[in-house]
């Protein structure tokens, strides 16, 4: 007979920055039932000893790509990687800024080659990471050159699923990286997502404009006229429904969103905010363009609170949902393509 759990997506788990929540978060996971089977990939001391602060019951099988997956409750199977030095809870230390980024090569390693069905991951702390002598600016740009990708930036919540046109930029870098080729590109990427991962047909895209008032028919800059316009037109023309570009500040209006299944905002700030307002703690940060799933908690690394029991694991359950829904409707895609 199969097992009950035959069916399920495997997941990778990375839980990021080992002095932050993310260790908490992974034992907290393990409390609940999961939709899925779940491979943390992690140092299993780091975990185990976590449990401890917590006191919440913690069993730990080391995994085996031999060995059938099987979730059960206070349990976790775990891809051991080893820190460099013993994670202090709240104390960052630059010495384990390798062991975070070889936890995700495993699991993306694993997602290629067809080992785990999705990988979701818990924060990073990009500071410390280039502390300890290796340029990082998130996990998405990461992702991104590991794979060779062309990628964008999706957060779900509050009922809204909002894209970027940049990400981790200094604003005053941003109107520069907005050109037609990048608006074109990312556009793609998104509408392809839309329909291949979230089974949207025919996908309605709001676009943002960069300047307030959506740059005031040029009075408040020439970006909406030179760049974001012509290259919607484009895109129409080709067939694809995109909106825009619209003033930022009436976009979100809930009037509005109900008819459009995706936000295109022109950088990190301009549509963050809004979509975390509406969902914090429950949101899903989704990377779009990659070649395998990866879906992420919408939060940072709380080091206040590593080991307190006062984190909240409902972004990263909402994440671990997410995954395994986007890779069921991958296996569905799949059945029907053969």
């Amino acid at each position: 007979m199969n097992s009950p759990n035959a069916n399920l997506p495997t997941l990778a788990v990375t839980p990021g920055e080992p002095a932050g929540i993310g260790p908490d978060l992974c034992v907290q996971i393990a409390q609940h039932d999961l939709p899925c089977k779940l491979i943390v990939v992690a140092d299993r001391e780091m975990l185990q000893e976590r449990a401890r602060l917590l006191r919440l019951p913690l069993k730990i099988t080391d995994y085996s790509s031999m060995v059938e997956v099987e979730h059960k409750n206070f349990s976790l199977q775990v891809l051991h990687i080893p820190l460099a030095e013993p994670a202090i809870p709240g104390k960052l230390d630059p010495a384990n800024a390798r062991y975070v980024l070889k936890t995700l090569d495993r699991a993306v390693e694993g997602c290629i080659n067809g080992e785990f069905d999705a990988m979701v991951t818990a924060p990073v702390h990009k500071g410390i990471i280039n502390d300890g002598g290796i340029a990082f600016t998130g996990h998405t740009e990461y992702l991104a050159q590991f794979t060779n990708s062309r990628v964008v930036m999706m957060l779900v919540g509050g009922g809204m699923r909002v894209t970027l046109a940049t990400t981790h930029l200094p604003l005053k870098n941003v109107a520069a990286a907005i050109t037609r080729e990048i608006l074109e590109q990312k556009l793609h990427i998104i509408q392809d997502d839309l329909i291949t991962r979230f089974a949207i047909p025919r996908p309605r895209i709001a676009v943002a404009g960069l300047n307030p008032h959506a740059g005031e028919s040029g009075h408040l800059g020439r970006e909406e006229i030179d760049i974001i316009i012509p290259s919607l037109d484009k895109l129409r023309a080709a067939g694809m429904d995109v909106i825009g570009p619209l003033p930022a500040d009436t976009l979100f209006n809930p009037s509005k969103l109900k008819n459009y299944d995706c936000i295109f905002a022109m950088y990190h700030d301009q549509g963050l905010p809004v979509l975390k307002h509406a969902s914090f703690g429950a949101g899903v940060n989704v990377t779009l363009g990659l070649p395998i799933i990866r879906t992420s908690v919408d939060h940072g690394t709380a080091l206040d609170l590593a080991a307190t029991g006062r984190a909240d694991p409902g972004s990263l359950l909402a994440a671990i949902e997410m995954a395994a829904m986007l890779a069921g409707k991958r296996d569905s895609r799949l059945q029907l393509n053969r």
